[in-house]
Protein backbone atom coordinates (compact mmCIF):
# COMPACT_ATOMS: atom_id res chain seq x y z
CA UNK A 1 0.00 0.00 0.00
CA UNK A 2 1.30 3.06 -1.11
CA UNK A 3 -0.11 6.56 0.32
CA UNK A 4 1.20 9.84 -2.19
CA UNK A 5 0.49 13.10 -0.66
CA UNK A 6 0.05 16.79 -2.45
CA UNK A 7 1.01 19.85 -1.63
CA UNK A 8 -2.68 21.35 -1.33
CA UNK A 9 -5.07 20.09 0.59
CA UNK A 10 -8.06 18.02 -1.18
CA UNK A 11 -9.68 14.72 -1.02
CA UNK A 12 -8.80 11.28 -0.12
CA UNK A 13 -8.41 8.73 -3.21
CA UNK A 14 -7.60 5.34 -4.00
CA UNK A 15 -6.68 3.11 -6.90
CA UNK A 16 -7.02 -0.62 -5.70
CA UNK A 17 -5.66 -3.30 -7.96
CA UNK A 18 -5.52 -7.11 -7.37
CA UNK A 19 -8.27 -8.00 -5.82
CA UNK A 20 -7.88 -11.31 -7.69
CA UNK A 21 -4.20 -12.52 -8.03
CA UNK A 22 -4.76 -13.07 -12.25
CA UNK A 23 -6.05 -9.57 -12.80
CA UNK A 24 -2.91 -7.81 -13.23
CA UNK A 25 -3.95 -5.17 -15.59
CA UNK A 26 -4.32 -2.71 -12.95
CA UNK A 27 -1.06 -4.01 -11.06
CA UNK A 28 0.56 -2.68 -14.20
CA UNK A 29 -0.85 0.87 -14.50
CA UNK A 30 -0.49 1.30 -9.94
CA UNK A 31 3.22 -0.03 -10.88
CA UNK A 32 3.42 2.56 -13.62
CA UNK A 33 2.42 5.23 -11.90
CA UNK A 34 5.27 4.26 -8.86
CA UNK A 35 7.66 4.06 -11.53
CA UNK A 36 6.85 7.34 -12.84
CA UNK A 37 6.97 8.99 -9.52
CA UNK A 38 3.70 10.31 -9.50
CA UNK A 39 2.61 12.73 -6.93
CA UNK A 40 -1.00 14.53 -6.56
CA UNK A 41 -1.51 18.62 -6.96
CA UNK A 42 -4.20 17.79 -4.01
CA UNK A 43 -5.11 15.53 -1.26
CA UNK A 44 -3.83 12.37 -0.79
CA UNK A 45 -3.49 9.01 -3.53
CA UNK A 46 -3.26 5.22 -2.25
CA UNK A 47 -2.26 3.17 -4.35
CA UNK A 48 -3.16 -0.33 -2.97
CA UNK A 49 -2.24 -3.65 -3.97
CA UNK A 50 -4.79 -6.07 -2.12
CA UNK A 51 -4.28 -9.88 -2.45
CA UNK A 52 -0.26 -10.08 -3.76
CA UNK A 53 -0.84 -13.49 -1.84
CA UNK A 54 -2.64 -14.79 -4.67
CA UNK A 55 -0.55 -12.55 -7.53
CA UNK A 56 2.42 -14.02 -5.90
CA UNK A 57 1.04 -17.51 -7.11
CA UNK A 58 0.09 -16.91 -10.56
CA UNK A 59 1.26 -18.98 -13.30
CA UNK A 60 1.13 -18.82 -17.35
CA UNK A 61 0.21 -22.23 -17.95
CA UNK A 62 -2.41 -22.45 -15.08
CA UNK A 63 -3.43 -18.61 -14.95
CA UNK A 64 -6.86 -18.89 -13.37
CA UNK A 65 -5.91 -21.04 -10.39
CA UNK A 66 -4.13 -17.54 -8.69
CA UNK A 67 -7.50 -15.80 -8.77
CA UNK A 68 -7.18 -16.39 -4.46
CA UNK A 69 -4.96 -18.26 -2.22
CA UNK A 70 -8.34 -19.41 -0.36
CA UNK A 71 -11.55 -17.63 -0.89
CA UNK A 72 -13.26 -14.78 -3.32
CA UNK A 73 -11.45 -11.56 -1.71
CA UNK A 74 -14.28 -9.76 -3.44
CA UNK A 75 -16.78 -11.19 -1.76
CA UNK A 76 -15.34 -10.55 2.39
CA UNK A 77 -15.86 -6.66 3.06
CA UNK A 78 -18.17 -6.38 5.84
CA UNK A 79 -16.82 -6.85 9.30
CA UNK A 80 -18.79 -9.68 9.78
CA UNK A 81 -16.99 -11.91 6.55
CA UNK A 82 -13.53 -10.24 7.64
CA UNK A 83 -13.48 -12.07 11.22
CA UNK A 84 -15.57 -14.59 11.40
CA UNK A 85 -14.22 -18.68 11.05
CA UNK A 86 -13.08 -20.29 8.97
CA UNK A 87 -9.93 -17.97 8.90
CA UNK A 88 -8.13 -17.27 5.38
CA UNK A 89 -5.27 -15.76 3.98
CA UNK A 90 -8.06 -13.15 2.00
CA UNK A 91 -10.29 -12.80 5.33
CA UNK A 92 -6.77 -11.75 7.12
CA UNK A 93 -5.81 -9.40 4.23
CA UNK A 94 -9.49 -7.37 4.54
CA UNK A 95 -9.29 -6.93 8.34
CA UNK A 96 -5.96 -5.76 8.00
CA UNK A 97 -7.20 -3.50 5.01
CA UNK A 98 -10.78 -2.41 6.38
CA UNK A 99 -9.89 0.41 9.03
CA UNK A 100 -7.72 2.18 6.34
CA UNK A 101 -10.10 1.83 3.30
CA UNK A 102 -12.93 3.84 5.69
CA UNK A 103 -11.00 6.39 5.55
CA UNK A 104 -10.84 6.75 1.29
CA UNK A 105 -13.25 9.89 -0.11
CA UNK A 106 -13.37 7.80 -3.33
CA UNK A 107 -11.86 4.75 -4.86
CA UNK A 108 -11.77 2.96 -7.87
CA UNK A 109 -11.06 -1.11 -7.96
CA UNK A 110 -9.32 -2.05 -11.01
CA UNK A 111 -10.29 -5.74 -12.72
CA UNK A 112 -10.84 -7.93 -15.58
CA UNK A 113 -12.97 -10.44 -17.05
CA UNK A 114 -12.46 -13.98 -18.23
CA UNK A 115 -14.03 -14.30 -21.15
CA UNK A 116 -14.47 -11.64 -24.10
CA UNK A 117 -16.42 -8.93 -23.26
CA UNK A 118 -16.22 -4.90 -23.79
CA UNK A 119 -15.71 -3.08 -20.89
CA UNK A 120 -18.21 -1.62 -18.28
CA UNK A 121 -17.89 -0.22 -14.89
CA UNK A 122 -19.84 -1.16 -11.91
CA UNK A 123 -21.49 1.76 -9.82
CA UNK A 124 -22.73 -0.91 -7.31
CA UNK A 125 -26.50 -0.55 -5.22
CA UNK A 126 -26.12 3.81 -4.79
CA UNK A 127 -26.28 6.93 -7.05
CA UNK A 128 -23.35 8.06 -5.47
CA UNK A 129 -21.64 5.20 -7.48
CA UNK A 130 -23.51 6.34 -10.66
CA UNK A 131 -21.93 9.93 -10.54
CA UNK A 132 -18.61 8.93 -9.71
CA UNK A 133 -18.44 6.66 -12.98
CA UNK A 134 -20.56 9.32 -14.90
CA UNK A 135 -17.44 11.53 -13.72
CA UNK A 136 -15.19 9.09 -14.82
CA UNK A 137 -16.72 8.78 -18.19
CA UNK A 138 -15.00 6.06 -19.76
CA UNK A 139 -16.00 2.93 -20.29
CA UNK A 140 -19.32 4.53 -21.62
CA UNK A 141 -21.79 1.41 -20.09
CA UNK A 142 -22.34 1.87 -16.69
CA UNK A 143 -24.27 -0.53 -14.54
CA UNK A 144 -26.22 -0.44 -11.18
CA UNK A 145 -26.44 -3.55 -9.59
CA UNK A 146 -26.38 -5.05 -5.86
CA UNK A 147 -23.49 -7.00 -6.21
CA UNK A 148 -23.81 -11.35 -4.89
CA UNK A 149 -25.28 -13.55 -3.19
CA UNK A 150 -22.13 -14.72 -1.82
CA UNK A 151 -21.04 -11.50 0.14
CA UNK A 152 -20.59 -7.92 -0.64
CA UNK A 153 -17.44 -6.71 -2.96
CA UNK A 154 -15.61 -3.64 -1.64
CA UNK A 155 -17.58 -0.74 -3.45
CA UNK A 156 -20.62 -2.90 -1.33
CA UNK A 157 -18.75 -1.59 1.65
CA UNK A 158 -21.22 0.74 3.46
CA UNK A 159 -18.78 3.18 4.02
CA UNK A 160 -19.26 3.49 0.24
CA UNK A 161 -22.82 2.70 -0.28
CA UNK A 162 -24.72 4.57 3.09
CA UNK A 163 -26.97 7.08 1.96
CA UNK A 164 -25.64 9.36 4.83
CA UNK A 165 -21.64 8.83 3.75
CA UNK A 166 -20.40 11.15 1.26
CA UNK A 167 -17.69 8.26 -0.08
CA UNK A 168 -17.94 6.80 -3.22
CA UNK A 169 -16.50 4.30 -5.03
CA UNK A 170 -17.39 2.13 -8.24
CA UNK A 171 -15.41 -0.49 -10.04
CA UNK A 172 -13.94 -1.33 -13.75
CA UNK A 173 -14.27 -4.72 -15.42
CA UNK A 174 -11.81 -3.41 -18.28
CA UNK A 175 -12.48 -6.29 -20.48
CA UNK A 176 -10.56 -9.97 -20.96
CA UNK A 177 -7.86 -10.73 -18.46
CA UNK A 178 -4.64 -11.06 -20.12
CA UNK A 179 -5.15 -8.49 -23.20
CA UNK A 180 -3.57 -4.93 -24.50
CA UNK A 181 -6.93 -3.52 -24.66
CA UNK A 182 -7.85 -4.16 -21.36
CA UNK A 183 -4.61 -2.46 -20.54
CA UNK A 184 -5.39 0.44 -22.46
CA UNK A 185 -8.96 0.57 -21.13
CA UNK A 186 -7.43 0.31 -17.68
CA UNK A 187 -4.91 3.59 -17.68
CA UNK A 188 -7.50 5.63 -19.24
CA UNK A 189 -9.88 4.78 -16.78
CA UNK A 190 -7.03 5.49 -14.15
CA UNK A 191 -6.17 8.72 -15.91
CA UNK A 192 -9.35 10.16 -15.95
CA UNK A 193 -10.17 9.19 -12.34
CA UNK A 194 -7.20 10.97 -10.92
CA UNK A 195 -7.98 13.94 -13.54
CA UNK A 196 -11.16 14.62 -11.37
CA UNK A 197 -9.64 14.58 -8.33
CA UNK A 198 -7.02 16.87 -9.19
CA UNK A 199 -9.50 20.06 -9.14
CA UNK A 200 -10.90 22.07 -6.12
CA UNK A 201 -14.47 21.90 -7.96
CA UNK A 202 -16.83 19.41 -7.65
CA UNK A 203 -16.61 16.77 -9.69
CA UNK A 204 -17.78 17.37 -12.97
CA UNK A 205 -19.56 15.01 -15.01
CA UNK A 206 -17.85 13.43 -18.40
CA UNK A 207 -19.56 15.02 -21.96
CA UNK A 208 -19.19 11.19 -23.57
CA UNK A 209 -22.08 9.76 -24.41
CA UNK A 210 -22.83 7.41 -21.37
CA UNK A 211 -25.23 4.16 -20.86
CA UNK A 212 -26.28 3.22 -17.58
CA UNK A 213 -28.42 0.04 -16.87
CA UNK A 214 -30.22 -1.01 -13.78
CA UNK A 215 -29.70 -5.02 -12.72
CA UNK A 216 -33.56 -6.30 -12.49
CA UNK A 217 -32.28 -9.89 -11.80
CA UNK A 218 -29.35 -11.45 -10.62
CA UNK A 219 -29.84 -15.06 -12.12
CA UNK A 220 -27.53 -17.36 -9.45
CA UNK A 221 -26.75 -21.07 -10.36
CA UNK A 222 -28.95 -23.78 -8.48
CA UNK A 223 -27.29 -26.62 -9.89
CA UNK A 224 -24.27 -27.57 -11.19
CA UNK A 225 -25.34 -28.19 -14.81
CA UNK A 226 -26.24 -24.26 -15.83
CA UNK A 227 -25.27 -23.88 -18.99
CA UNK A 228 -26.06 -21.15 -21.79
CA UNK A 229 -28.43 -21.44 -24.84
CA UNK A 230 -24.94 -19.77 -26.55
CA UNK A 231 -21.86 -17.87 -26.07
CA UNK A 232 -23.66 -14.21 -25.17
CA UNK A 233 -20.86 -11.80 -25.08
CA UNK A 234 -20.84 -9.57 -21.70
CA UNK A 235 -23.61 -6.53 -23.25
CA UNK A 236 -25.55 -8.66 -25.61
CA UNK A 237 -29.19 -7.25 -26.20
CA UNK A 238 -31.75 -9.47 -26.28
CA UNK A 239 -34.57 -8.15 -28.11
CA UNK A 240 -37.59 -10.29 -27.33
CA UNK A 241 -39.25 -10.89 -24.13
CA UNK A 242 -39.18 -14.60 -23.29
CA UNK A 243 -36.34 -15.22 -25.45
CA UNK A 244 -34.41 -18.99 -23.58
CA UNK A 245 -31.03 -17.88 -22.80
CA UNK A 246 -29.79 -20.82 -20.29
CA UNK A 247 -30.99 -23.70 -18.49
CA UNK A 248 -30.26 -24.52 -15.25
CA UNK A 249 -30.67 -28.46 -14.50
CA UNK A 250 -34.18 -28.96 -15.43
CA UNK A 251 -35.12 -24.97 -15.45
CA UNK A 252 -35.22 -22.35 -18.43
CA UNK A 253 -33.87 -19.19 -18.23
CA UNK A 254 -36.04 -16.43 -19.97
CA UNK A 255 -35.34 -12.97 -20.45
CA UNK A 256 -38.38 -11.18 -18.32
CA UNK A 257 -38.90 -8.11 -21.32
CA UNK A 258 -37.59 -6.65 -24.19
CA UNK A 259 -34.44 -5.19 -24.98
CA UNK A 260 -33.05 -7.46 -22.03
CA UNK A 261 -29.03 -6.50 -21.47
CA UNK A 262 -26.51 -9.42 -20.38
CA UNK A 263 -23.80 -8.54 -18.23
CA UNK A 264 -21.00 -10.42 -17.51
CA UNK A 265 -22.21 -14.26 -18.30
CA UNK A 266 -20.05 -16.49 -16.34
CA UNK A 267 -19.77 -20.01 -18.64
CA UNK A 268 -18.39 -21.88 -15.61
CA UNK A 269 -20.78 -20.57 -12.81
CA UNK A 270 -20.87 -22.95 -9.93
CA UNK A 271 -23.53 -23.75 -7.74
CA UNK A 272 -24.72 -20.29 -5.86
CA UNK A 273 -22.07 -18.68 -7.44
CA UNK A 274 -24.07 -15.77 -10.44
CA UNK A 275 -23.95 -16.82 -13.08
CA UNK A 276 -25.45 -13.29 -15.56
CA UNK A 277 -27.21 -10.44 -14.11
CA UNK A 278 -29.82 -9.01 -16.22
CA UNK A 279 -30.76 -5.50 -16.91
CA UNK A 280 -32.58 -2.79 -18.72
CA UNK A 281 -30.91 0.26 -20.08
CA UNK A 282 -32.04 4.10 -18.77
CA UNK A 283 -32.92 6.19 -21.41
CA UNK A 284 -29.42 7.53 -23.18
CA UNK A 285 -28.57 11.10 -22.55
CA UNK A 286 -25.14 13.20 -23.04
CA UNK A 287 -24.26 14.12 -19.53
Amino acid sequence: MHRLSGPLPGPHVAVTALMHGNEYAGAIVLADLLRQGFVPRRGTLSLIFLNLSAFARFSPQNPIMSRFVDEDMNRLWDTDSATSVPRSSERARVRQLLPYISTVDRLLDLHSMLWPADPLILAGPSEKGVSLAESIGTPSLIVVDDGHRAGPRLIDLQHFSHPESAAQACLLEAGQHWTWASLRTTQQSVRRFLSISETEKEIQKSDALLKVADVTHRITAHTGHFTFTELFPSGALIPHRGTLIARDGHDEIRTPYDNCLLVMPNFRAARHHTAVRLARIRPAKAV
